[in-house]
């Protein structure tokens, strides 16, 4: 009798079993919890400090801007006529103009001439110290200019002199008279600020990796069609914040115009104010015998404003480009 054995067949389970989540760790809550309470003690100082100096002072600028006061004694309400004052004043029609002109005249020439020494130091010897010598020019302090100016550009000045002695020039330009003044001034914010915008963008153009460069000699690509297909869109980020800095330190300038044509019996004439000297000068008597608050609060706001709109203006521009990552 012939039996046949069979083994018994026997199932196999391959699915995996399954893993019950538990509660998160405890110690990542904790770590989070210590964060919130670290938060106060850090950020409420400077929270304190900034509401203080800058946030109060702003909010009582407003105030200010719908009175008529001199500083002292009894303020008065006048609404909103400060701000119509302020349209129908030549003198700050002419210094928001000016202001206009030096942040589109002043940052084009900046940021052309920029890119420009950007893409010839890029590939040069020694580019770390022309960086800091380009750089130079922007930690000195505008006292500087002022004198050098003086030295440079008096009618026996050494301009004047050289003009003279090489070429026979016996009429120079008077660079310092009061149509020049400003066009003076444009010529050295565009200097010093040139350096410092050049030094940013190399540091941005620094970081592309090489073999783009390379993939584009392969391709035969030339200067002009590298600069728009490699180096713009690899430093759209730098270039933006650049422009955002531009604009907001080009509503700011001050001192240079001042020590630029001013003098000692008072401010420098009015064909070269930007909004901030016509703010201090309606704040200290600078366009009458008594102070005007008021109309300063109104022309430092309205110029708050306008760095404002131009700001969001730049931010919806410059970021339509979707960002590179590389």
């Amino acid at each position: 009798m012939n039996t046949q054995l069979t083994a018994p067949e026997s199932t196999v389970s391959t699915a995996r079993p399954r893993t019950q989540r538990g509660p998160r760790p405890a110690a990542g809550n904790a770590l989070l919890r210590a964060r919130r309470r670290a938060l106060l003690p850090f950020a409420g100082p400077a929270i304190l400090l900034y509401i203080a100096f800058v946030f109060g002072p702003t909010l009582y600028s407003v105030w200010i801007s719908f009175h008529e006061t001199s500083g002292y004694g009894d303020s008065k309400w006048v609404g909103v006529r400060n701000y119509t004052r302020l349209l129908s004043d030549d003198s700050y029609r002419k210094a928001l103009f000016n202001t206009l002109e030096l942040l589109v005249i002043g940052g084009g020439c900046t940021f052309v001439l920029s890119f420009a020494l950007t893409m010839v130091l890029r590939e040069m010897r020694g580019r770390l110290l022309a960086r800091n010598v380009l750089f130079f020019p922007n930690i000195v302090n505008a006292m500087v200019f002022g004198v050098l100016a003086g030295f440079l550009f008096n009618p026996d000045g050494l301009v004047n002199t050289l003009l003279h002695n090489l070429f026979g020039v016996t009429d120079p330009p008077k660079w310092l008279s009061a149509e020049n003044t400003f066009p003076m001034i444009l010529a050295t914010i565009i200097w010093t600020a040139t350096g410092y915008y050049t030094t940013i963008i190399m540091a941005g153009v620094d970081q592309i990796p090489a073999y783009f460069y390379e993939e584009c000699a392969l391709s035969g690509a030339n200067a002009w069609q590298r600069l728009r297909y490699v180096t713009i869109p690899l430093t759209w980020e730098v270039l933006t914040v650049c422009a955002l800095l531009w604009t907001i330190s080009s509503v700011k300038i001050f001192e240079l115009v001042l020590v630029f044509g001013g003098n000692n019996s008072g401010l420098p004439p009015t064909n070269t104010w930007p909004v901030s000297m016509y703010s201090y000068a309606e704040a200290f008597g600078g366009l009458g015998s008594v102070p005007r608050y008021g109309m300063a609060s109104a022309s430092a706001l309205t110029s708050l404003l306008l760095v404002a709109l131009i700001v969001v203006v730049l931010r919806r521009a410059m970021d339509r480009r979707d960002s590179v990552q590389y």
